[in-house]
């Protein structure tokens, strides 16, 4: 394998890994506090349309962006409602986003585009690094290959476990998700805690979506997301419930798809069907194999009632 092709998986790993980090991120900090979220699927699909919708109306994918990380927040409130005020079971409440979020974004495919199954191409968030950087061997290559989606999620990932793990906010955060009885008798607002941290996995689920449409490809179409926020939430088990592990995680998951990308420049004689099933049967491997070695909040998925003991 030459240099090209191996900086090429690379910078497609890191690509498809962001949408899959920042949903992870959202995971994170939702089960962090409790509140399991089936639903970053759903939200991620929002993200990805709102994010088209966004650069279409407006004309600028910034916009674009705004909009999808505000309508990944709107749906995760239908979420926390349900799973927080209302005490329903988090699983179905996420199953109901997913299913929701998915006919919402077909029903307005239809209204807005006067098409169905995809929207028009929009402009899509530009990228560029200085010539003079990227005239520098591999350097230059490695660099040039990327989008502004990969560093940020990067950054998010640092400022995210430093806000976890170094700050009062952090530690409440995790207070409300091991023991959230003990954290409401230190006068920490429990269900504040928790609508905050849900509606913030949905912000961070719709930036998701965003970096999957007008990061990838400036265009929203039906099943474009394809399970990538479930394969978000697993992330978010393999990396034991932390920024850190989610992204390696999330790493591993993208390679997946960027090796079924690439695949085609090594001259093997292997059915597509293989590659396609990849990132998938990674996941599930994954799983099987720590699923029982990493540990959960205490409260993760259980509704907390004030005064209960």
């Amino acid at each position: 394998m030459d240099n090209n092709l191996i900086i090429s998986l690379i910078n497609s790993t890191l690509r498809m890994a962001a949408p899959l980090i920042f949903a992870g991120l959202g995971g994170v900090f939702s089960e962090k506090s409790g509140v399991v979220n089936i639903g970053l699927e759903g939200m991620m699909v929002i993200g990805a349309f709102f994010a088209v919708l966004g650069s279409h109306v407006t004309g600028s994918p910034i916009m674009g962006i705004l909009f999808a990380m505000v309508a990944g927040g709107a749906i995760a409130l239908i979420h926390a409602f349900l799973s927080i005020t209302l005490r329903a079971d988090q699983v179905i409440s996420g199953t109901a986003i997913n299913l929701f979020a998915s006919a919402l974004a077909s029903f307005l495919i239809i209204k807005v585009f006067h098409k169905g199954g995809q929207t028009d191409i929009v402009k899509g968030l530009g990228y560029s690094i200085p010539k003079s950087i990227a005239k520098i061997p591999v350097l230059g290559q490695f660099l040039s290959g990327l989008n502004w989606f990969v560093i940020i999620a990067i950054i998010l990932v640092f400022v995210s476990s430093y806000v976890l793990y170094k700050t009062p906010i952090g530690l409440r955060i995790r207070a409300v998700g091991e023991h959230p009885a003990a954290a409401d008798t230190l006068g920490i607002n429990v269900y504040k805690t928790r609508y905050l941290c849900v509606i913030l996995s949905g912000v961070l689920a719709g930036l998701g979506g965003a970096a999957l449409s007008i990061g990838i490809t400036p265009v929203y179409r039906e099943g474009m997301v394809a399970g990538r926020g479930f394969i978000a939430l697993a992330a978010v088990i393999f990396g034991n419930w932390t920024p850190k592990g989610t992204m390696l995680a999330s790493l591993l998951f993208a390679f997946g798809t960027a090796f079924q990308m690439v695949a085609q420049s090594f001259s093997w004689h292997l059915p597509t069907e293989f590659y396609s099933i990849l990132p998938y049967l990674l996941t599930m491997l994954a799983l099987a194999g720590f699923v029982g070695k990493t540990t959960a909040p205490a409260a993760d998925g259980k509704p907390y009632v004030k005064g209960e003991r």
